[in-house]
């Protein structure tokens, strides 16, 4: 059966981004896959995580970078990146801030992040 999401969950988080889950543990249940988009503001930033999930970020608007022990990527609108699950990683706005898509295999979960205090 085709299931129509109308409207994404939000998942609060600290600095002023804004996550909306449209699949995913929070918004439909689903373990396997999470697609959400976030906008964050410019100067965002979080901090280092090593997820349990390989997280693919597509970047709309704006730019993305992460950062992990390699260095620093910069991932500008129309451009992607994949994060594999186990990497520590922090991830930062570009200056004019970023609206991106990440899809996380499996779903984002909260207990999955491990992000650092």
């Amino acid at each position: 059966m085709v299931r129509r999401i109308d409207a994404p969950a939000r998942i609060p988080v600290p600095g002023g981004k804004l996550i909306e889950e449209f699949v995913g543990r929070v918004a439909t249940g689903t373990p396997g896959v999470s697609v959400a988009r976030m906008t964050a503001p410019p100067g965002w930033d979080e901090p280092a995580q090593t997820p349990d999930f390989d997280e693919i970020t597509l970047v709309l608007t704006g730019s993305v970078v992460v950062e992990d022990d390699d260095g620093r990527t910069e991932v500008r609108a129309g451009e992607a990146v994949l994060t594999p699950a186990g990497r520590r990683v922090r991830y930062l706005a570009g200056p004019r801030g970023a609206e991106y898509v990440a899809v996380c295999v499996p779903a984002f979960g909260p207990d999955l992040v491990h992000r650092e205090d």
